[in-house]
C-alpha cells in the first residue's frame, strides 16, 4: 500500500513560545536555517508523498504566503 497524501495539522496558538508566536506562527519558527514546516514537506517528498494538506487556523497568513 502506497501512501500518497499527508495531512499536516498546523493550527494552534503556540502559547509556549509567546510572545514570539504573536508575530510568527509556530510552524514557521526557524530550525537551523529553514522553517519547521519546510522540513516536514521535504521529508514527505523524499518518501514519495505527492499531496500535502495543511490544516491551519485563522490568522496564519504567513503559512499560506510561504
Amino acid at each position: 500500500m502506497d501512501i500518497t497524501k499527508a495531512i499536516i495539522p498546523a493550527a494552534g496558538l503556540g502559547t509556549r513560545f509567546l510572545p514570539y508566536t504573536k508575530a510568527v506562527p509556530k510552524e514557521m519558527l526557524p530550525l537551523l536555517n529553514k522553517p519547521a514546516l519546510q522540513y516536514i514537506i521535504e521529508e514527505g517528498l523524499a518518501s514519495e508523498i505527492k499531496q500535502f494538506f495543511i490544516i491551519s487556523s485563522r490568522g496564519k497568513q504567513a503559512i499560506e504566503d510561504y
